[in-house]
């Protein structure tokens, strides 16, 4: 059995004529059929057209949203700029490029030997014809096509597709600058699904490898380095420290140390994110390893399915939203879990695995039906 611990607007008034001058017999129309004078009364008190939002929406230039034939520069946009708009990135050579702010969909066309940052993306991002390419990205989709050499650290809530692509590499996002946290939330996005490495290749080629795992010892400024200080972008505080990284550093599909795992969920709460991150702090302190997040909604028969013996007590807490679940690898791992629990998080509502003996059961259960909730 696994444990658990609790802790109108207003219509505009018309606009009136002015007087017309004295004096003019034509002017006001005395020597006109009744019939008109009544029509240029009508119209004279006639009310102003009918405002809809979209005509006052603020004009946009299409051009503050794309970067195209740049060269040896230094681009990019700061927070507050883009504000959840699409964003275009083509024909650049030989550029850093700085997205600091969330958006709706970016595409990349054409682009040979960039370093790119990309904040938070709603939608898709979408490589294509590119070569020499080194970037950090945050989205719900990520898509390559037609493109060589690229070196990605990757936040992605559904599974990465390349297609026609090769020389492919990947590892886990690791980034930090103040408007962050804003932007994944303002996307949408949530900083435990990440399915960096669980790559699909749309067009594998029997007896070829055409994508990779970076590895684990890879720096993110070797690849994204810093702006330069004289930059526009010298006012943004950044860190690609793992420690600091919004989303939590994972190991993914590599290889794990240990056979033994273990299930640590936090159920909803007004500090549940804190909490995941204390954990993942406490647990790597102690030289344990995170190898996977989910953060999902769960039902009343989801509970039964996956926690088993234990769901009757657990029901009740899912009414609050959605669960975080972490996955933590290495010798004695849930012994050291339970412990955590106790000491640091006693009184909050949480699920840990029991023993070693069921852990990798509950790991399996939780994880499997996260994926299949999620599509993956």
């Amino acid at each position: 059995m696994g444990c658990f611990f609790s802790k109108k607007s207003r219509r505009k008034s018309p606009k009136k004529d002015s007087a017309l001058p004295d004096g003019d017999e034509s002017a006001t129309g005395n020597d006109l059929p009744e019939s008109n004078n009544t029509a240029l009364g009508s119209n004279s008190n006639q009310e102003a057209p009918k405002q809809y939002s979209w005509d006052k929406r603020e004009k946009v230039d299409p051009k503050d949203f794309m970067l195209t034939g740049l060269k040896n520069e230094t681009v990019g946009r700061l927070p507050g700029t883009l504000n959840g708009q699409q964003f275009v990135i083509q024909d650049c050579e030989n550029c850093n490029i700085y997205v600091f702010d969330h958006s709706a969909t970016i595409t990349i066309d054409d682009c040979v030997n960039c370093r790119i940052m990309l904040g938070p993306v709603k939608g898709s991002v979408f490589f294509r014809d590119c070569k020499d390419i080194k970037c950090v990205v945050a989205c719900q989709q990520f898509r390559t096509r037609d493109c060589k050499k690229m070196d990605v650290f990757l936040c992605c809530a559904t599974q990465p597709i390349i297609e026609s692509s090769t020389g492919m590499k990947f590892g886990c996002y690791q980034y930090y600058y103040p408007d962050l946290a804003f932007h994944f939330k303002d996307a949408g996005l949530s900083i435990f699904n990440n399915n960096w490495s669980n790559i699909h290749d749309f067009t594998p080629v029997s007896g070829e490898t055409n994508w990779s795992l970076l590895p684990e010892d890879t720096v993110v400024l070797e690849c994204v380095p810093l702006p330069d200080p004289e930059s526009e972008f010298k006012s943004v505080r950044i860190s690609t420290e793992a420690s600091r990284s919004i989303v939590p550093l994972t190991k993914g599909g590599r290889r794990t140390e240990s056979d033994e795992s273990c299930l640590f969920v936090f159920f909803a709460g007004d500090y549940t994110t804190a909490n995941a991150r204390k954990l993942i702090d406490e647990a790597t302190a102690k030289g344990f390893v995170l190898i996977q997040t989910k953060e999902v909604s769960m039902r009343p028969e989801d509970v039964n399915r996956v926690f088993q013996n234990n769901a009757e007590s657990l029901t009740e807490w899912i009414t609050k939203g959605p669960v975080v679940a972490l996955e933590l690898n290495g010798e004695r791992v849930v012994e050291a879990s339970r412990s955590i629990a106790n000491e640091v998080f006693n009184g909050a509502k949480l699920f840990v695995s029991e023993s070693k003996s069921t852990s990798s059961r509950d790991v399996d259960n939780f994880f499997n039906f996260a994926d299949m909730q999620m599509g993956l």
